[in-house]
């Protein structure tokens, strides 16, 4: 089994390992945590060009392998909406990206929804990208980690923007002015609401375009 912890306030994330021995099951409470080591993304990398995750949906957050949960129907709807209305407005100034990895750390290799970045020649072959104009993550059961975990990786990575789709909620949080810390200037936006992308403000998306009322 694999799993997050937090401490002090940051989240980290740890490698666990549920182990049975005559029936005692290890608890990883009884480790001490400088002696967890994380996952470095270069050795994730490498396991990945081995095949070894092939049958899995994974991510690499703050060290440790994390399980994406299935898609349900309203997540898959907005991500195809958001990919319809982007790709032709930013056809020949950005690159959009739809769930691919995005190199934020050296221990993290989140997998985004959809990132808007940097146009490159190679379609980024020779390695992934470390940054991105805008980064929109579709939430429903993943909202804690995309406020807390992502947020911070995002920002720490430079990104300027960063949505997250609230489907339970019907909002989007808009987080902007990325620091140390995090963002520094949070909003939520109706479906009622225009939001303009930051690196490029003649893109403007109607809320309602691409998140369908729920219930």
């Amino acid at each position: 089994m694999r799993s997050t912890t937090s401490r002090g306030g940051r989240a980290n994330a740890v490698w666990v390992a549920t182990v049975c021995y005559g029936g005692f099951v290890f608890d990883p409470a009884y480790v001490a945590p400088e002696t967890i080591r994380p996952l470095r993304r270069e050795e994730y990398d490498r396991l990945v060009e081995q095949g070894l995750f092939d049958d899995e949906r994974l991510e690499l957050l703050r060290g440790a392998l994390v399980t994406m949960s299935p898609q349900g129907s309203p997540h898959a709807a907005v991500i195809r909406l958001l990919t319809h209305l982007l790709v032709p407005v930013l056809h020949g100034r950005a690159l959009v990206q739809i769930q691919c990895p995005l190199a934020v750390s050296d221990d993290s290799e989140p997998e985004p929804d959809v990132a808007v970045l940097e146009p490159a020649d190679d379609g980024y072959a020779s390695g992934h990208p470390h940054t991105a104009h805008l980064v929109i993550e579709v939430a429903d059961s993943s909202l804690a980690t995309d406020r807390a975990i992502k947020s911070e990786l995002y920002a720490s990575a430079g990104v300027p923007e960063y949505w997250i789709v609230n489907l339970a909620e019907q909002v989007v949080e808009v987080h902007r002015v990325p620091g140390a810390a995090g963002y520094q200037q949070v909003t939520r936006r109706d479906r009622s609401a225009t939001l303009h992308v930051h690196a490029f403000p003649d893109v403007a998306l109607h809320v309602a375009d691409f998140l369908p009322e729920i219930g």
